[in-house]
């Protein structure tokens, strides 16, 4: 096993080479002094790595402060941009002890990557004026205006060294062969400051290098001048972006951290309001040095994680190098040419427009939020672009919230009104208009399509039922799960439901506490089961009968194969939201999957997942255990002297999930981060683990596997809480509440993690 203390040391280094050329970049696009970038790296590292809450994050001047610093020291100067950045962690502070942390994660992602966006086609359009040998203007606009002439005029010894580096940045991870895999070690954006410096000194190319001034001249802050309503915007805004931008890259790092390790050498989750803590005692010191503002920086954490790092001395020693690097390494230093740091940059604020995060945007329909946003950040600034995505946020959730279709329709004397989205307040208008067109002494059918109505809706609804009911008419309200009639010497609709069942409410017939039915014979043909039955003939077969008719001329295709416990609380269409046609499911005492060739097989179990897999051609396959478990109850009180039974005989299939939850060999899975709450709970996991591990000894599963064309999926349902929790490589099943902006996949599919900036 690797010594932590080694790991920690070998993961510094990694982070300081990438940090070094990063940081003095950044400096260069801020115009800040660039040793600044340097004093913001040390302190991030040393300061907010001993007291930040998320061991792993590395913390440093950030490209998402880019553009709010380099304005700020355009208005006010340095020395006053240094103030703002002590005051700002001073606000941080403040968030911290009043344990707001949770609450910057509110903003939308898609704000969020809109404003980081932004901010990377800012620093871009800025650096390419650099790269060709020019001067950045003020803006962006005025960048886009002036690009026309600087691409008629570039500088030809700048172009060709920011090319080199541009060239190396993206064809170093892709070397081939052996000599690629060493080279590979290599952080990609040393490997190309290196390469351009390397060039432009053998070539003896004259170009502006970087210029280290002297540290006992360094500029330190002075007391802010300007005024103070400016002063006060520019304090908040580097403290919300900051904030935000920390918070995020912390919780992206602890899903990367759950991706890609076992809880055995797993650190501790992120304390955010601790992590928040230290953003502000990091910017308190860096702006006291003379620093820019610190973050916490997505591609040093991941770089961080992926190194090996298991603790929070690796951040702290990645600091220390950057001191050391400042003290002696001054003369290297100032051989890099400006051009290739800001090839370097305008790389970086490239890659802050990632494609997966429009992808993700765009799936969950929030690209107009996302686009005016990065529009109003490079036209307007950050504060301005983050109100403008706000804004847009807002107009779009009401636009969803009133985007209710009611329509009505009459065939064969029965009129149906249809309501197809939410009944708000912002609704009743239109929805009284329509009812006002139906007219009295008729049957009514109105489907009610949403899953939520408010009080205004719900009355307006009511009064007008009553009325049509008193006027002669009925009145039949139906919803995607319900069916009630009203009518003449009947009982009103949604009035008149149980009052523990309204008519939005999943299911109309149960209830906590059942009304004493009266004593009277038995209905025919079972009772309650005949009963159902005839509900559904009557309320329900109707409405699905097309869809059932459709999928019985077509056959099956279900997607994955669910095989879970055979309790009667697990309903699988709610809590996986399926239908008809969409899960091949196996249920069984205890979601056991037996291993081929085993003593009493069940050749049914089997039988379903070749059926599954090799006909069906599912997917993917879901082993879904749930809490409170008789099967496992059961196996934790079995003994070995006790008679065997058909039940016995089945749950010898679940004793290797006993032996691996007693095994010292394997980590015990956890639930949303914290261990089970008893030794039930804590089976209940590991038989899912388990019985994952059985469904891989399969032929044809693991035929698939190999193909690449099946996929495995282990869940948990925690009935009392009526929560889902999805298994992650590392054995932890995550809250899919939690999790659902910012998924595993999503950050094996980016080079960082989602919501956070270079």
């Amino acid at each position: 096993m690797t010594n932590p203390r080694t790991a920690d040391l070998s993961a510094s280094l990694t982070v300081f080479l990438i940090a070094l050329p990063l940081s003095l970049g950044i400096a260069l696009a801020t115009g800040a002094p660039l040793q600044a970038g340097l004093v913001a790296a040390a302190a991030g590292g040393i300061v907010a790595g001993w007291f930040g809450g998320a061991p792993l994050q590395v913390s440093g001047p950030a490209a998402g402060l880019t553009v709010v610093t380099a304005e700020l020291i355009q208005r006010y100067g340095w020395r006053t941009t240094c103030a703002v950045t002590v005051l700002a962690g001073i606000c941080q502070l403040g968030l911290a002890m009043l344990r707001t942390a949770r609450s910057a994660l509110m903003v939308s992602p898609a704000i969020v990557h809109g404003m980081l966006a932004g901010i990377g086609v800012t620093i871009a359009l800025a650096q390419l004026h650099i790269v060709l040998g020019g001067t950045p203007q003020s803006s962006p606009v005025a960048n886009v205006l002036g690009l026309p002439d600087q691409l008629a005029d570039p500088h030809p010894a700048a172009l060709g060294i920011s090319a080199l580096t541009l060239v190396v940045l993206l064809t170093w991870p892709r070397l081939p062969g052996r000599a690629g895999r060493l080279l590979g070690r290599v952080p990609p954006a040393l490997a190309a400051v290196a390469a351009a410096t390397t060039l432009a000194a053998v070539a003896g190319l004259s170009l502006p290098r970087v210029d280290l001034p002297s540290w006992s001249s360094h500029a330190l802050p002075e007391l802010p001048e300007g005024p103070v309503l400016g002063i006060i915007a520019a304090v908040l805004t580097i403290t919300l972006v900051g904030s935000v931008e920390s918070l995020l890259s912390s919780v992206a790092t602890d899903k990367l951290i759950a991706t890609e390790r076992g809880t055995e050498n797993r650190p501790p989750r992120a304390d955010l309001d601790r992590e928040l803590r230290g953003q502000g005692a990091a910017n308190i010191v860096s702006g006291a040095l003379g620093g820019l503002p610190v973050t916490g920086v997505a591609v040093r954490s991941v770089a961080n994680v992926k190194s090996g790092a298991v603790s929070r001395r690796s951040s702290m020693m990645h600091g220390l190098w950057i001191v050391l690097a400042a003290a002696l390494l001054v003369p290297v230093l100032d051989l890099i040419p400006l051009a290739a740091l800001a090839a370097l940059v305008m790389a970086v604020g490239i890659q802050m427009v990632n494609i997966t995060h429009v992808r993700s945007v765009t799936r969950h329909r929030e690209f107009p939020v996302y686009a005016a946003t990065l529009v109003a950040v490079v036209l307007g600034g950050v504060l301005e672009g983050v109100a403008v995505g706000i804004a847009v946020a807002v107009a779009v959730a009401l636009h969803r919230l009133a985007r209710t279709r009611i329509t009505v329709e009459e065939a064969e004397g029965v009129h149906r009104v249809r309501a197809r989205g939410q009944l708000t307040f912002l609704a009743v208008p239109r929805l009284s208009r329509v009812l006002g067109q139906v007219p009295h002494q008729t049957h009514t059918v109105i489907e009610l399509d949403g899953s939520f109505m408010d009080h205004a809706a719900y009355e307006t609804l009511q009064d007008w039922q009553d009325s049509h009911v008193a006027h002669g008419g009925s009145v039949e309200v139906t919803g995607r799960s319900l069916a009630t009639r009203t009518g003449e010497g009947q009982t009103p609709g949604p009035r008149g439901a149980h009052q523990c069942c309204r008519p939005w409410t999943p299911w109309q017939n149960h209830c906590d506490q059942r009304p004493a039915e009266p004593a009277a014979e038995p209905l025919r043909g079972g009772g309650r089961l005949a009963s159902g039955i005839s509900a559904f003939q009557r309320d329900t077969a109707p409405r699905v009968r097309g869809e059932l008719a459709r999928l019985a001329r077509e056959g099956q295709r279900p997607s994955q194969l669910f095989l879970t416990c055979a309790d009667s609380r697990l309903v699988t269409s709610m809590i996986t939201s399926s239908g008809p046609g969409d899960l091949f499911t196996v249920r069984n005492v205890g979601n056991l999957v037996p291993l081929p060739g085993a003593e009493y097989e069940d050749d049914s179990v089997a039988a379903a997942i070749e059926y599954a897999v090799d006909v069906l051609k599912v997917d993917s396959i879901t082993v879904c255990g749930h809490s409170g478990c008789g099967a496992m109850q059961a196996l934790l009180n079995s003994s070995p002297g006790m008679p065997t039974t058909p039940l016995r005989r089945w749950l010898r299939h679940g004793r290797p999930s006993v032996e691996r939850m007693a095994s010292r060999h394997h980590a015990w899975a956890r639930i949303s981060g914290r261990l089970p709450a008893d030794a039930v709970e804590q089976l209940c996991l590991t038989n899912v683990v388990q019985q994952l591990e059985h469904l891989r000894a399969h032929e044809a599963v693991a035929r698939r596997l190999a193909e690449g064309t099946l996929e495995l999926h282990g869940m948990y349902f925690h009935v009392g809480e009526a929560q889902a929790y999805l298994l992650s490589e590392g054995q932890d099943f995550y809250d899919c509440q939690v999790f659902d902006s910012v998924t595993p996949t999503d950050l094996r599919e980016s080079p960082e993690p989602a919501g956070a900036s270079a």
